[in-house]
């Protein structure tokens, strides 16, 4: 029986590299492949949960930044009781939320562990190697060997890719910055590696959203580095960049003008493009949350009340199952209430990476990007930006906080 006890925890001393790998796996998986993404997260739960420690879980969700993901789970677990749906719908629609669990696990595991740099080294060397895949297949198209997706969008899609790289790009200016004075080649390096990102999303392939929050990352960039005047000056900076690129893409010109052209469309009357579906999703939502403000509908209703309201001659795409905002899908399923706990969640996560850290900086590109995105699309819930942010927030999360506990034991020493 005592060797028994004694090899246990020797077992577990061995997983925890192997959970810290398997992150770093994860971080390489996500530009990548959906498929390769899910296996290994569960690899990582079967690798974390024999080695984490339940005080320390407990305390981080205690704290806001780890306890409101996991109380935004449980209200929607809760919203299946009163959702007028089929059991297999309910357990459907909190899909979800399951993945919004691994953030206290995740801040845990990285407040105890030194090894969080990998998977971020990991997820920009990732993220590099599908920019310069992307940029061949723009000069060579001979070599394309997925036709019915975008050019230079090699695998997922165009709009999980320009979130990558809008990350991967503000994230190495942060990065150059830092290195400026101590290391001017590399932080030179650092920038045109990030110039070669942005000018994928602009010239390439992007999704119209991204363009919001690069102008968004750029703002707050100018605002964290120099105060409100580095706003200013980054808004000045960026204008001038916008129209040097709005000029030399007609890709970009493209893209801003169909968005123009279909809302035009859709003041008309037609509904049957993409800006147009969105808005009668959003219209269609702003109803069905009035009728059930406070606890709304129930988990997995969405699908039934787009379905029950659509009429004689509907359109086939008005009937969906994602209402394209955040804050909209979660009203709608759980009122009011998981709102708010939705709202409190992110500024909860955008405290924890209020710091003039570089770490905090990455941390704070990952939290804005999906907040703005969130906007026009329901995010947290989709498989690859839902884990994005999941695994970004708890990983740098728990980077955040591993220095905040150092920097506390060394004011307590004499």
């Amino acid at each position: 029986m005592n060797r028994a006890l004694s090899v246990i925890p020797a077992n577990r001393v061995r997983l925890a590299p192997i959970a810290d790998g398997l992150v770093a796996a994860v971080a390489v998986s996500l530009p990548w492949s959906t498929s390769a993404t899910g296996i290994l997260v569960v690899l990582w739960l079967i690798a974390l949960l024999p080695v984490l420690d339940g005080a320390a879980v407990r305390r981080e969700v205690l704290s806001a930044a780890g306890g409101l993901p996991v109380l935004l789970w449980g209200l929607g677990a809760l919203g299946m009781l009163w959702a007028d749906v089929s059991w297999s719908e309910r357990i459907a629609g909190l899909s979800g939320f399951h993945k919004l669990l691994c953030i206290p696990l995740l801040l845990a595991q990285f407040r105890r562990s030194g090894q969080a740099r990998w998977a971020i080294i990991g997820f920009l060397a990732s993220a590099v190697v599908l920019l310069a895949v992307s940029w061949v297949l723009v000069f060579f198209p001979a070599l394309y060997w997925r036709g019915i997706r975008s050019p230079g969008v090699p695998v997922k899609d165009y709009i999980m890719q320009s979130a990558i790289f809008a990350i991967c790009a503000f994230g190495l200016i942060g990065q150059a910055a830092a290195l400026w004075r101590t290391r001017p080649r590399l932080s030179l390096g650092m920038l045109l590696l990030a110039a070669a990102f942005i000018a994928n999303i602009v010239y390439v392939s992007t999704a119209r959203t991204t363009l919001v929050v690069l102008a968004v990352m750029l703002l707050l960039w100018g605002l964290r580095q120099f105060g409100w005047k580095g706003a200013l000056g980054a808004g000045l900076i960026g204008a001038i960049l916008a129209g040097a690129v709005w000029v030399s893409s007609p890709y970009l010109r493209e893209r801003v003008a169909v968005a123009i052209k279909e809302l035009r469309i859709y003041e008309t009357g037609d509904i049957e493009t993409p800006t147009g579906l969105r808005l009668e999703y959003w219209k269609k939502s702003l109803a069905f949350i009035a009728e059930a403000p406070i606890i709304g509908h129930g988990t997995g209703t969405i699908p039934k009340l787009f379905q029950r309201d659509a009429t004689v001659g509907t359109i086939p795409a008005l009937i969906t199952t994602n209402p394209h905002n955040q804050i909209l899908a979660v009203a709608i399923e759980i009122g009011l209430l998981g709102t708010v706990i939705l709202l409190a969640m992110w500024l909860a996560h955008l405290a924890l990476f209020r710091g003039a850290t570089l770490t905090a900086w990455f941390g704070l590109l990952v939290v804005n990007y999906n907040i703005v995105s969130s906007l026009f699309n329901s995010h947290l819930f989709d498989f690859g930006q839902g884990w994005l942010y999941v695994f970004g927030v708890g990983v740098v999360g728990g980077m955040v906080l591993r220095a905040a506990d150092a920097a506390a034991r060394a004011e307590q020493k004499p």
